[in-house]
């Protein structure tokens, strides 16, 4: 046990070189990147909708399709089958996620500074749980949206959950959602990081 633990707190001491260093300053500026890119999309099409419908999903703001049409266009839908108007005053991680990805920002510029393997192990451990407690909370938001229907709406369908990932059918709509540039800078940013480690993974303290 003693070696177990004395070769652990070796490696948590061990010093990051050039170019995990770098590696980290990368990983900063996507994540700044990101924060001005769309993180997410939910496309509808319908019959009568052929061209579809777009909404997309930044860390701090909801942007329709068509220049912002589509977005009312979507809760006109959403007011007939009794689903919840879709707005960012409702979205509470709209204010707090654009500072999560700022602290990330920090941390990862101390990892580079500090240079120690302790310091990239905790920034990627602290950014994997945001990343699925993200996640997870995006799924609640959709479950909610879908299960929380008015039952005397125009129109009566069976509660459901839009897909997080994929597409499904609702109604006579296909539901596409899925990952965009931001979100997907997200995941380049946990790789970059695991990239660091790995790079410094022989240093010697």
């Amino acid at each position: 046990m003693k070696d177990f633990l004395r070769r652990e707190i070796f490696f948590l001491r061990r010093p990051l070189n050039l170019m995990s260093r770098l590696l980290l300053l990368a990983a900063a500026g996507t994540l700044v990147a990101a924060a001005f890119l769309p993180l997410w999309k939910i496309h509808l099409v319908a019959p009568q909708y052929r061209e579809g419908l777009a909404l997309n999903i930044y860390s701090y703001q909801l942007i329709g399709g068509n220049s912002g049409q589509d977005l009312h266009e979507i809760n006109t839908l959403n007011h007939y089958i009794g689903m919840k108007t879709l707005s960012e005053a409702d979205f509470a991680e709209m204010k707090w996620m654009p500072f999560a990805l700022g602290v990330f920002v920090i941390l990862a510029l101390r990892a580079a500074v500090i240079g120690r393997m302790a310091s990239v192990i905790d920034l990627g451990v602290m950014f994997l749980y945001f990343t699925l407690f993200s996640l997870g909370n995006f799924y609640y938001r959709l479950h909610t949206y879908g299960h929380s229907l008015d039952p005397t709406a125009p129109m009566t369908i069976k509660p459901f959950t839009p897909v997080v990932i994929g597409s499904q059918k609702i109604a006579n709509f296909v539901q596409t959602s899925l990952p965009q540039s931001g979100g997907y800078l997200l995941a380049f940013f946990l790789l970059l990081i695991m990239a660091a480690g790995w790079n410094s993974r022989r240093e010697t303290p």
